[in-house]
């Protein structure tokens, strides 16, 4: 299918493909107003203006980061304006919308940092010719006090302690602070000086998106943007949303070979979402690709190949994928061991711990000792079990299915 010549309906299914806001409803509402703002559009020859706002907390960026980028490059590809907001200034207070305690705030050197980073890897998804960035802080850090109390003044606490994490907080007798309250304006408040037609972001900025900033634009005398809120993407276990902190995350600048493998490991149960939230697929496509390994005309595992090679593709390339594919044949189907692989210099009196932590293969001894417990470390094929024991000696040293590395 040619994307720029969907169909009105088709192009509503395209881009609320993974949308999910915990009512079919409201779901049915949002694409509604989709559908009456693209027949607008076309009719008055305009594109929709669209924006996902990113406030630049980790200089990293994992799969999990990519899905509402994923959905900007949709509207890129049928011909409307996006606009990627970096949030320099909503950094500062810090957004509490996933957080059941006070998200600590970054210095501005920090935020700018991290924001530069941001948008090269975002490029990796959208098209740079094609779109626009801006930073909040170009009209939020003018706002006056007068500005402050007026704008406050649409919205009452009991609106924000209906909200489960300051609920949490409050009956736990857990500090709110006042300038938490501040953030779901802020955000509205970008949806009104950027003139939105459509706002982007995950199931945790519901509020922030259908409520605050649809009630702001309206009392400010402009029309509400329609909200698309995007479903968490789940982390390798299949369960849990994506995180760093939990190393369940798949890094988009990582190495391709273990991308490729990240991505074999995720549970077959997971594809189907993989698929909706960090694709290039359309819908049609992605109904095809799950009834193929649900009747078996397609193995999972082969499923899983596909999907995985269309992942390093998006970031890597082709050929980084092919050959990314080609590594992990060999090393997991044949039982090889990698034709490349880093070397560690064994130091003397280093105990099987050490050499873990020293070499990176864990994020920390905890996490080592864990490994070791399980017998998912081996020294050329040979198990060892225990933590605190001198490391053996040279060879191949290999944590989990994926990580290897030669002790010299």
């Amino acid at each position: 299918m040619v994307k720029n010549k969907m169909s009105i309906d088709e192009q509503v299914a395209y881009l609320m493909q993974g949308a999910d806001y915990g009512n079919e409803q409201m779901k049915q509402a949002m694409a509604g107003e989709l559908k009456e703002r693209l027949l607008e559009a076309e009719k008055e020859k305009r594109p929709l203006k669209v924006y996902c706002g990113y406030d630049p907390t980790a200089p990293d960026l994992h799969l999990g980061h990519t899905v509402t980028m994923r959905k900007l490059s949709q509207f890129q590809e049928l011909g409307h304006e996006v606009t990627f907001l970096i949030g320099d200034f909503t950094t500062l207070v810090g957004d509490p919308s996933d957080k059941d305690k006070l998200r600590p705030r970054l210095s501005p050197e920090k935020v700018s940092e991290n924001a530069n980073t941001y948008a090269d890897q975002a490029f990796k998804i959208l098209d740079r010719d094609k779109t626009i960035i801006k930073h909040n802080a170009e009209w939020l850090s003018k706002l006056t006090f007068e500005d402050v109390i007026h704008i406050s003044s649409n919205f009452t606490v009991q609106q924000f302690l209906t909200r489960d994490n300051f609920a949490k907080r409050y009956n736990n007798n857990d500090p709110v602070y006042l300038h938490e309250f501040f953030y779901a304006w802020m955000q509205g408040y970008d949806a009104y000086m950027l003139d939105a037609d459509v706002q982007v972001g995950g199931t945790d900025q519901l509020f922030n998106i259908i409520t605050a900033a649809r009630k702001l634009m309206s009392a400010l005398g402009k029309k509400p943007n329609i909200g698309i809120t995007m479903s968490i993407l789940p982390g390798t276990d299949g369960e849990i949303r994506m995180s760093k902190s939990l190393g369940n995350d798949i890094p988009i600048a990582g190495d391709p070979k273990d991308m490729y493998g990240k991505m074999m490991s995720i549970p077959d149960k997971a594809m189907g979402v993989f698929c909706r939230l960090v694709t290039r697929w359309t819908p049609v496509e992605i109904v095809n690709f799950e009834a193929d390994y649900s009747s078996g005309k397609i193995h999972p595992k082969d499923a899983k190949m596909k999907l995985a090679r269309e992942i390093v593709t998006i970031y890597h390339g082709q050929e980084e994928a092919e050959k990314a594919e080609a590594e992990f044949v060999r090393v997991f189907q044949e039982q090889g061991q990698p034709s490349k692989m880093d070397e560690y210099k064994l130091k003397p009196g280093q105990s099987l711990l050490d050499v873990l932590e020293a070499a990176k293969l864990v994020e920390s001894r905890s996490q080592a000792r864990r490994m070791i417990q399980q017998g998912a470390v081996r020294l050329d094929g040979r198990k060892l079990d225990d933590p605190h024991a001198e490391f053996p000696g040279t060879g191949v040293l290999q944590v989990g299915k994926r990580h290897f590395i030669r002790i010299i």
